[in-house]
């Protein structure tokens, strides 16, 4: 069954630029191992289809997220439902020299996803991920605006204009973030 989810944001893929959405980062830092500590835990929300075909289409997760003890990154894994239909979903990024952090959302695009091609911790509390498959080019972006909760949208680039597709709040059920997040 193809997601709902991803299928959303397929059919603007031909009024997608091919250009680049995000400037490279140099290296990863504290900061960026801060971030994604802090994304470690059981988290469920709701989300909700934006724009596009499904929009109006509300859903659930469920995320475990992780961080990797010797690189920087993280793995957000687990499911959405729409309905009575459950899709796994697994997003995993990783700090890859100047162009900041890569990785796949649902196999990236070989599979059913998207790639993550680029990306940078913007600051403790945010994360912004440059996301592509084909021509659709886009951006997903993580802020965690307390110790409890975290805003997830994925944006896609239509013509000029970066316009929302998906949103989801989730909050934490299970597992403190690793330290105090600063404060913006």
């Amino acid at each position: 069954m193809k997601s709902v989810i991803v299928s959303s944001m397929l059919p603007l893929a031909l009024a997608i630029s091919a250009t680049a959405i995000l400037p490279a980062t140099a290296s990863a830092g504290e900061r960026d191992k801060q971030f994604f500590q802090s994304v470690e835990g059981k988290w469920v929300g709701p989300g909700e289809i934006v724009a596009g075909k499904y929009k109006g289409t509300k859903f659930t997760c469920t995320f475990t997220g992780s961080s990797p003890e010797v690189k920087v990154g993280m793995t957000l894994d687990g499911s959405c439902r729409v309905g009575v239909f459950t899709q796994q979903m697994t997003a995993t990024v990783e700090h890859k020299g100047r162009t900041g952090y890569k990785g796949t959302f649902m196999g990236g695009a070989a599979g059913e996803g998207l790639d993550i091609i680029a990306g940078n911790v913007v600051d403790p509390r945010k994360v912004v991920f440059a996301i592509n498959r084909k021509e659709l080019n886009g951006v997903m972006q993580a802020r965690i605006p307390d110790d409890q909760s975290m805003i997830v949208t994925v944006s896609v680039k239509v013509d000029k204009q970066v316009v929302p597709v998906i949103g989801v709040n989730l909050k934490r059920i299970e597992g403190a973030p690793v330290g105090k997040l600063a404060k913006n």
